[in-house]
């Protein structure tokens, strides 16, 4: 769930979509080009993002670079037989989705802008996505864990302290977080409804028909449900183990993932791709599941004001976000600047210790659901000190210490693997 509040600026995910004239080869990196389309579109969404003048050569110059220290990475990565799981592809496709959608207002606007959905967004990214975490997988292997002595560190702030500024304000926060869709009842509906839409089909229903009215999937709904030839490796493991054992023209019973309950029919099968077409129907959340949520939040709420049990065991025991349920619903600390505007309003009500009253939470590709917000800590803004900002301070000398290793060993990259730049 921390992934959904913190905000995420991705330099390194390249998006290509169709061009209405001829693309350009910017850049050749080993076995991979870098296209004029991919360098407009990281220049456009940093000068979005940091107001600054989209023209301007040194910025174009400075990510150009940073996409060709990408691919260099990425060929390293493939000579030392780097690999990333499906799982790690999928949560990053989520981030990066979720900050896209956040750039430009709603998903709705996103989609419009490039001309697809987001399912389709996110396959045609699967395997830029994969090749930069295998860089960063490689990255981390090498410099992940690099020590500074205490000599270092006094060293780096004797000699930078007057231009480190202000150590930001910091929240330690946590929260108890319930997805209406998650209840079994919903879930239930939902499969029911793909079961029935299933005896249709082979009934004689028409497939297609059945896909363009109730499809949950709408950049697929519109042709059908068809999802073209698609490599294996990029829908969800749950649905390709399911469509890896069609035969062509078989239809598959109701198969649930992460997304809801889909009906599969194999169209043909080329090599590792697959043509599949599919319905998907997702668990809907009413009025009275959000209510239900709400209430139920406002009792864990007042039990924890009453003094029934602390903040933590209501987390472990109710909490929807299993992946910070476990350490008591702790998020963790942020400075203001990584918090979403509805999170930091609600963070700023608060007194240390406090619990806030249930607010709907927005987590991404139009999922939601209600939480109630705990602020742990407060730490104002100040000057750094040794004394209080140790651990901070050795962090960014650790930085520093990472990047210099850093640029040498790209460096050295650079002599092994070829690389030119066509502009």
């Amino acid at each position: 769930m921390r992934k959904f509040i913190v905000v995420f600026f991705i330099f390194n995910i390249s998006l290509v979509f169709s061009q209405d004239v001829i693309d350009k080869i910017v850049a050749v990196v080993d076995n991979e080009v870098i296209l004029q389309s991919e360098l407009d579109f990281q220049v456009a969404m940093c000068a979005a993002q940091r107001k600054l003048n989209p023209d301007d050569p040194k910025l174009k110059k400075q990510l150009l670079d940073k996409l060709i220290e990408d691919k260099l990475l990425y060929a390293e990565a493939i000579l030392d037989s780097i690999e990333v799981s499906d799982d790690d592809v999928n949560r990053q496709l989520d981030q990066v989705i979720n900050y896209y959608t956040q750039q430009y207002g709603s998903k709705d606007r996103l989609e419009k802008a490039y001309g697809m959905s987001t399912e389709k967004i996110r396959r045609e990214m699967r395997e830029d996505t994969k090749k930069n975490l295998m860089a960063e997988m490689l990255k981390n292997q090498k410099f992940g864990q690099v020590d500074v002595t205490r000599r270092e560190v006094k060293d780096f702030f004797d000699k930078y302290a007057d231009s480190l500024g202000f150590i930001s304000e910091k929240f330690e926060i946590a929260h108890i977080f319930i997805n209406p869709k998650a209840n079994d009842k919903l879930k239930q509906k939902a499969k029911a409804f793909a079961q029935t839409l299933l005896d249709s089909i082979r009934n004689g229903a028409d497939f297609a028909e059945l896909a363009k009215k109730n499809s949950d999937d709408p950049g697929s709904a519109k042709e059908g449900g068809d999802l073209g030839f698609v490599k294996r490796g990029v829908f969800y493991p749950e649905f390709e183990a399911a469509a890896l054992k069609l035969k062509k023209g078989e239809i598959s019973n109701v198969i649930e993932s992460p997304v809801g309950f889909h009906i599969i029919e194999l169209l043909d099968r080329r090599g590792e791709s697959i043509h599949a077409r599919h319905i998907l129907i997702k668990p809907k959340s009413d009025d009275a599941a959000d209510l239900n949520a709400i209430e139920k939040l406002s009792e864990i709420r007042d039990s924890i004001l009453a003094g029934k049990h602390d903040f933590a065991y209501y987390a472990a025991k109710y909490s929807d976000d299993k992946e910070t349920a476990k350490f008591g619903g702790v998020l963790g600390t942020f400075e203001v600047g990584q918090l979403e505007k509805s999170l930091l309003d609600q963070v700023y009500k608060l007194d240390e210790g406090e619990v806030g009253f249930p607010k709907r939470l927005e987590v991404g590709n139009g999922e939601y659901g209600f939480h109630i917000l705990k602020l742990i800590k407060r730490t104002p803004a100040h000057k750094p000190s040794l004394e209080t900002d140790y651990e901070e301070i050795k962090k960014i000398t650790e930085f520093k210490k990472r990047e210099k290793l850093f640029a040498t060993w790209i460096d050295e990259i650079k002599q092994k693997i070829y690389w030119e730049v066509r502009i």
